[in-house]
């Protein structure tokens, strides 16, 4: 999930930009689903959600050189916050968080 904030007078731009980021990200490998949605309450505030076979296709979907060259600029406008959510099933396993081995 990425947020972003778009002024009332960018909306057009903006939309383009994140409906073409969202297509980019969808035609790679691992790509499960996703929407562009825009709050109703605050209409400024943009919404990208995607979902993925796994954390490693949404990472290298990010790292693909097409992804780079064509939506890099708008995510790298996306509200500083964590993006990458897990499902929580009920009664399941969490994820449990680790330091990387090195």
């Amino acid at each position: 999930m990425n947020r972003f904030r778009a002024s009332e007078h960018d909306v057009a731009s903006f939309r383009a930009r994140v409906e073409e980021a969202h297509a980019l990200l969808a035609a790679c490998a691992g790509y499960v689903e996703g929407t562009v949605g825009r709050n109703v309450d605050q209409p400024d505030l943009w919404l990208l959600t995607t979902r993925w076979a796994n954390v490693g296709s949404y990472r290298r979907a990010l790292s693909s050189y097409d992804v780079k060259l064509g939506a890099w600029e708008l995510l790298g406008t996306a509200l500083d916050e964590p993006s990458a959510y897990e499902v929580v099933e009920p009664g399941g396993e969490l994820n449990e968080p680790l330091a990387r081995e090195t």
